[in-house]
């Protein structure tokens, strides 16, 4: 039903939006002609419940639409279209979110156990700097020191996942490092981690085993709640490091008011975000048996 609803509500905004989406398609010079063949490839000369039926119908038959030809005759699928670039924006979801993993939980591990010392102070300002710099000041910037300085990275296009996947970890790196200290804090002081320590455990498994794993629960879903930040994210990131993908793609498609492949990206996105917040329901399993046996 989320996505259900996401895609008739994308579909209402596009409509009401101001603006002719066949001047953006067809351009200025376009014969009379030509404007009626696009309103007619879009449906736009359909009543607007045809049109929804149309759409729902390309979901079932898998194509989620098709483009309108081009000069050449081509007319992919919406879905052969999504599937050429999907792989790219799930490489760089992919990789941000493990940084922002791997790096978050040793910050907020440092900051709850040297609480009030130097070390929690760098923690807390590492992470209030990845909350407060808005990701489309910090990837130009990073793109100008690593690349055009520095010469470390390997540039803008396809091959380039690092640079970019870690300008958008960031945000998503603090809040989780934020969280993590917050869970831990909470954790230190129960009941079965001052047994643990009574037992003679090492710190490292009290610390670890007992309390990280208790604190995680928190942490997974921010994950998951930030799913839909990272896509958004995302179309900042691959413009500026000139990378294909899904972001890209739906950036093309606003811009021109291209409603097929709109309202098939965002049918796509809302599908993603469902299955992440399923994936999160059935890690809180994993980082916390009683929830199987609840």
């Amino acid at each position: 039903m989320a996505v259900v609803g996401a895609s008739l509500l994308v579909f209402l905004f596009l409509h009401i939006v101001p603006g002719d989406p066949v001047d953006n398609l067809a351009g200025g010079d376009a014969t009379p002609e030509q404007r009626r063949e696009i309103m007619r490839c879009m449906h736009l000369d359909r009543p607007l419940a045809e049109q929804v039926g149309i759409f729902f119908a390309n979901v079932l038959n898998g194509t989620l639409g098709r483009q309108c030809p081009d000069p050449k005759g081509n007319s992919p699928t919406v879905a052969a279209m999504i599937r050429h670039v999907l792989p790219y924006t799930a490489e760089l979801a992919a990789v941000a979110i493990l940084l922002a993993v791997v790096l978050a939980l040793p910050l907020g591990i440092v900051a709850a156990v040297r609480r009030g010392t130097l070390w929690e102070a760098a923690a807390t300002a590492i992470s209030f700097a990845g909350i407060s710099i808005p990701l489309i000041w910090m990837g130009p910037m990073a793109l100008s020191v690593f690349f055009l300085n520095l010469g470390w990275a390997a540039g803008p296009g396809e091959k380039s996942v690092i640079l970019p996947a870690c300008v958008l970890a960031t945000h998503l790196m603090a809040m989780l490092a934020r969280m993590t200290r917050s869970s831990m804090l909470e954790v230190m002081g129960e009941d079965y981690m001052r047994t643990a320590r009574a037992k003679g455990l090492p710190p490292g498994v009290v610390l670890l085993k007992h309390g990280l794993r208790n604190a995680l629960l928190p942490v997974i879903t921010v994950v998951g709640m930030q799913t839909s930040s990272l896509l958004a994210g995302a179309v900042i990131s691959e413009r500026v490091f000139s990378r294909p993908g899904l972001g890209t793609l739906l950036f093309e498609a606003i811009s021109t008011r291209n409603y097929p492949i709109i309202q098939g990206c965002v049918f796509v996105v809302a599908i993603v975000v469902v299955a992440v917040n399923l994936l999160v329901d059935l890690a809180y399993g994993v980082a916390d048996p009683r929830i199987r046996r609840a």
